[in-house]
């Protein structure tokens, strides 16, 4: 089935409807040209947003079984993956990521949708032993309408952990994308309709944080929130959906550092160090920039580092090659004065280059690495979202740890080494939501339940426990005497 994904305007209940606020340049950012507009959703279209999502749980979609949802998400894997290259091409294009890591985040997607068709149906509830007379027993309930603000960074790997998750559990959602990337959300919306999704379960506002997004986080009618993104913003949306009782589950990304021992297996992880630290151009919430090295390897670990990040190479985003641009001019800035900062204060001691037939006008970085970086250094301590990584040598397992820890961020963290105790001690000690011991990401792992601590937010995504955190536990006492 041929599905027309590209759309501009706003997905609200069964139509296709300009903004209240006007247009939006849409920008590639491997070029820095305009390619066109999207619509400027307000406050308004919020609210359409919403009444058509309650009107869907009062109607067709709310009247489905968990089977019957299940199957419909599956059908919409099925078009994801019928429609996987064109895709990847809208947000490879959109993102400016290389088109190899834009079909990776179509792949996932797809995986997201054939997980959450599967689990659908499989959320249980428990029968609880009481006083006699009673049966007791919990069911998992719909939370009802849910709010989506999505990044630019990986919107359709973050659809579908989040409102693919909403979606299997009965809710219906409200989906508020980037204004720098909201194209490949608007083709979701599209093959979401193709599928057969009842009208309102999808419904996809496109406009600026500040009217749309902060429309949707304080809007009464939602009942729960899923924010991705910068920790400013998202105390904002914490606080606007606070004053209406609502819960939100929070991802504002991370400072994630990598423990490399001196028994660690060195072939096997220097080309994941270097694959952790700058895919999407470091634009990553779990980027793994810092990279703890123990004294006995720094050396050579510091050196074959630096031989790699020498050979990197920016470029256009259906270039492919290792990095593509940055998503915008003012990411470029932020992430070019702090490598004027690195500049000042540490040691270069790698940089790669930027392809020649590469845009003037693309926002390129050049990928660098530093070495030598302390602890209470802003590099060290501030998530940079670009192509900069850093070493820093520890002594051992003790103040490895220590220097893991101490950032306020605890998203994802990784270890390397063949020690079978420290491994676990490690596992314990680390402040993260995730560890990945000898590897880093699991080869993205849908299944694996995904969040953080402290400035990395709270709640989880991915995996089963994403329905729990989409649904309300209701406990049922029945006396029966």
């Amino acid at each position: 089935m041929a599905v027309e994904l590209n759309r501009n305007g706003l997905r609200i209940g069964g139509d296709w409807r300009n903004g209240a606020g006007g247009r939006l340049p849409v920008e590639n950012p491997s070029s820095g040209e305009r390619v066109g507009d999207i619509a400027a959703g307000d406050s308004d279209d919020i609210d359409a947003a919403v009444g058509a999502a309650r009107a869907a749980l009062d109607g067709d979609w709310g009247r489905l079984s968990a089977t019957e949802r299940g199957r419909l998400l599956a059908r919409l894997g099925g078009l994801v993956a019928e429609h996987a290259e064109r895709l990847a091409l809208i947000e490879a294009r959109d993102v400016g990521k290389p088109l190899r890591q834009a079909r990776a985040d179509v792949a996932a997607l797809a995986r997201y949708l054939e997980f959450y068709a599967g689990a659908a149906d499989k959320v249980l509830g428990e029968t609880i032993p009481y006083l006699p007379g009673y049966t007791v027993h919990t069911r998992r309930e719909p939370h009802g309408v849910t709010g989506h603000i999505i990044p630019w960074n990986y919107p359709l790997q973050i659809i579908g952990r989040s409102v693919v998750a909403a979606l299997a559990m009965g809710n219906a959602a409200v989906v508020k994308p980037a204004e720098d990337a909201s194209l490949s959300a608007l083709a979701f919306a599209a093959l979401a309709e193709a599928a057969g999704l009842p009208s309102g379960a999808v419904n996809v506002v496109t406009g600026l944080g500040e009217t749309a997004g902060a429309a949707l986080a304080g809007h009464p009618g939602i009942d729960h929130l899923s924010f991705t993104g910068s920790g400013p913003v998202g105390a904002l949306v914490q606080a606007a959906a606070g004053r209406n009782g609502v819960g939100v589950t929070l991802e504002l990304g991370g400072k994630s550092p990598q423990l490399v021992f001196d028994d660690a297996n060195l072939d096997k992880a220097l080309p994941v160090l270097v694959t952790a630290a700058i895919q999407n151009a470091g634009q990553t919430c779990s980027a793994a920039s810092r990279i703890l090295v123990q004294r006995g390897v720094h050396d050579r670990v510091a050196a074959a580092l630096a031989e790699r990040f020498a050979g990197l190479v920016a470029g256009p985003a259906e270039a492919d090659l290792d990095i593509g641009p940055l998503i915008s001019a003012r990411q470029k800035a932020r992430v070019e004065a702090f490598i004027v900062q690195g500049r000042t204060d540490l040691t270069l001691v790698a940089e790669g280059r930027i392809a020649p037939d590469a845009s003037a006008g693309g926002h390129y970085v050049a990928p660098v690495l530093f070495t030598g970086v302390p602890a209470d250094h802003p590099l060290f301590q501030e998530e940079l979202f670009g192509p900069v990584a850093l070493v820093t040598a520890f002594e051992d397992e003790a103040e490895a740890l220590a220097l893991a820890n101490a950032t306020r961020y605890g998203l994802v963290a990784g270890v390397w080494t063949r020690d079978g105790d420290r491994q676990m001690r490690l596992a314990r000690d680390l402040r993260a939501g995730q560890v990945f011991i000898n590897n880093y990401g699991a080869g993205g792992g849908v299944e694996l339940p995904f969040g953080g601590v402290g400035a990395s937010g709270h709640g989880r995504e991915k995996g089963l426990e994403a329905l729990y955190g989409f649904s309300a536990l209701k406990t049922v006492a029945h006396h029966h005497g």
